[in-house]
């Protein structure tokens, strides 16, 4: 096996594990989702590698740039169950989980499902919702689980979360509490499309006359198969070398003096398991130190918090990270 410098795909070597297939499922969605969805192709490809590495992903954006309509289309790429939760300062936890029902027939209380019982679950404007209903999410989303009433009730896989919110200056949002953020796998900023982009949004609206965007779309994957293309992941070889790059990054975030919080072994975890998704989307059954630099910033950006000194300096998480990256060498 030979591997390079410059972390080129142009590398001789020969797969343990048959990826083909894999490859070819990640290169549908991402077709399906750019019929639609223009000059979005990072935010595309990311939704793609937390779907295979089985994680929840936080979309951040102002209202406009097609965050929830994206979420929507993604979970028609898929044959499975979608619900849809509109966060409110109004919403209790019951709203989500569900809640235990009067059964006057056997005069005893039956539990009725919530939203939050389904594949995959959008969330819209997760930050608008006060924090009783926030925590409501941390069990369900750690644990694929809720307990009701001492009951425990499990989510029937495969169980994503995928939830936007308005960026926290904006009138009536929540800050996340930090453990929530810990929970999603990436958070992916969504920004304003380039002029060239908008001008095909438009093209593609007017052509479309009228209909809906999910006519357009049609599933790719089973949940079957992906459980297969995920338990594939699973076996992407990460050298030694690689795990200590991994821990030192995230290390190094807990005593840097420009940030107040640093990474949680769980964020180690997360860089680890989607490293390997970009491997395998890749077509490579073992990582390589640019598929780890990929994804630090989506993973650990809203896992560290900067100081107030940096942050009324108008420093950003990713800078911070950048920064914390090029000091780390890169194994070979």
């Amino acid at each position: 096996m030979e591997n390079n410098e410059t972390g080129n795909e142009e590398i001789s070597f020969e797969n343990r594990i048959p990826l083909e297939e894999l490859k070819e499922a990640a290169e549908d969605l991402k077709s399906q989702l750019s019929r639609i969805i223009i000059g979005q192709e990072d935010f595309i490809e990311f939704l793609i590698i937390a779907l295979l590495a089985d994680g929840h992903v936080l979309i951040e954006g102002v209202p406009g740039v097609a965050k929830t309509i994206t979420a929507k289309l993604f979970a028609r790429t898929l044959d499975t169950k979608f619900s849809r939760i509109q966060f409110t300062p109004d919403l209790m936890p019951s709203d989500v989980l569900g809640t235990s029902v009067l059964n006057q027939k056997t005069a005893s209380f039956e539990f009725m499902p919530g939203p939050v019982f389904s594949n995959i679950v959008l969330i819209d404007e997760i930050n608008r919702a006060p924090a009783k209903t926030q925590a409501a999410l941390f069990e369900v989303m750690e644990e694929r689980q809720i307990t009701i009433d001492g009951k425990e009730h499990s989510m029937p896989p495969p169980f994503m979360v995928v939830a936007t919110q308005n960026p926290i200056e904006q009138e009536g949002t929540y800050a996340l509490p930090e453990a929530q953020l810990d929970r999603f796998l990436f958070k992916i900023k969504v920004n304003y499309p380039a002029l060239e982009d908008e001008v095909k949004i438009l093209q593609t609206h007017h052509e479309r006359k009228g209909a809906l965007p999910q006519q357009e779309v049609s599933a790719v994957l089973t949940p079957e198969k992906l459980e297969v293309l995920r338990q594939q992941i699973k076996n992407i070889r990460v050298e030694h070398k690689l795990l200590e790059y991994i821990a030192e990054i995230v290390s190094r975030t807990r005593k840097h003096p420009h940030l107040f919080l640093g990474g949680s072994p769980r964020a180690s975890i997360a860089v680890m398991n989607a490293s390997k998704a970009v491997a395998a989307i890749k077509g490579r059954d073992f990582v390589i130190p640019e598929d780890i630099k990929k994804v630090l910033a989506p993973v650990l950006g809203h896992r560290v918090i900067l100081s107030p000194e940096r942050e009324m300096e108008g420093t950003t998480t990713e800078s911070v990270i950048g920064m914390i990256t090029q000091s780390v060498e890169i194994p070979r």
